[in-house]
């Protein structure tokens, strides 16, 4: 069951964002990186007490309604854990949930038999969208170069559907770009900007901006406006401004999307904060440009 492939080239907005209500000045807002999920056991082992306000259990109504008060309509939820049961999961809420328009899950990239078994399974799954793994938590620093890697961003490809990359600086940056320059044919989701070193010397940002850019000059990428929060560094418009023009000007409005990276967010700030800071940001855009950012990217790239 083959998914057509996302285009890279532009699509008129107002065939977009006629799909759904909306908000603002006429624009959209559709969320491309939202997380829900439970404390149990065997579950998302990264959470710990230590993260605060993290360590508890988000739901989709507790989403729907911290959304709903920033005026973002819909969302996209993307995988927090490498196992079956969180994608199992996030497919049951969508189907409950209207306000959930699709699904980003997970696969074992490293046994491409089993990810093919449960990529069949995925696609009967009318809200399933995408493919993510937490290559960030892998200690190993060429994951992405791996043969069976490799082989199952192959059948992503064909299959049609995008592989998000979270956190991708400083370990895996650099492999983004050859993987989407080895696979033409597949999508490549640049989360969180790469996680750009925003409290880190200027070098180390420059070496994020070059890797970054090399990212962006492959057609066939895309890049989420979310999870710029970092300890050390302020959080607003104006402190995020070096690296919002960077993005901008690599990848330009058509090639961005909005993500509130919520419940993660909350390391640096609330909701209706997050979609403050990029509205400030995208308030000297016009108004086209700004649907691109707030919904029309994510509709191609996830909801076609």
């Amino acid at each position: 069951m083959a998914k057509t492939p996302a285009p890279t080239t532009a699509v008129p907005t107002t065939a977009v964002v006629g799909r759904t209500p909306q908000t603002g000045n006429g624009v959209v807002r559709l969320d491309s990186h939202l997380h829900l999920w439970e404390l149990g056991e065997g579950m998302y082992s990264w959470l710990n007490p230590e993260l605060g306000p993290l360590y508890n259990t988000f739901t989709a109504g507790q989403s729907r309604e911290t959304l709903a008060g920033a005026g973002v309509r819909r969302a996209i939820l993307v995988q927090a854990d490498d196992t079956a049961a969180d994608t199992v999961a996030m497919l049951e809420n969508a189907a409950e949930n209207d306000f959930i328009a699709g699904v980003v899950g997970w696969l074992p990239l490293e046994d491409p038999a089993t990810g093919a078994s449960l990529l069949e399974k995925w696609l009967a799954q009318p809200k399933f969208c995408g493919v993510r793994t937490l290559i960030h938590d892998d200690p190993r620093p060429n994951v992405l170069d791996l043969a069976p890697v490799r082989e199952s961003l192959r059948m992503l490809a064909r299959a049609g559907l995008p592989f998000d990359v979270p956190d991708a600086f400083p370990r895996h940056l650099g492999q983004v770009a050859a993987l989407a320059a080895e696979l033409p044919g597949l999508t490549v989701v640049l989360d969180h900007l790469g996680k750009p070193p925003r409290a880190g010397t200027p070098d180390e940002l420059a070496h994020w901006e070059r890797e970054f850019r090399a990212v962006a000059a492959l057609p066939n990428t895309v890049a989420k406006l979310s999870g710029l929060h970092c300890p050390g560094a302020e959080f607003s418009a104006q402190a995020l401004e070096r690296v919002w023009d960077i993005a901008l000007d690599a990848f330009g409005p058509q090639r961005l999307m909005f993500g509130g990276d919520w419940p993660v967010s909350l390391l640096g700030a609330d909701y209706a904060r997050c979609v403050q800071v990029v509205a400030a940001l995208l308030e000297p855009l016009s108004g086209t440009e700004a649907a691109d950012i707030w919904s029309g990217t994510a509709e191609r790239i996830y909801l076609r």
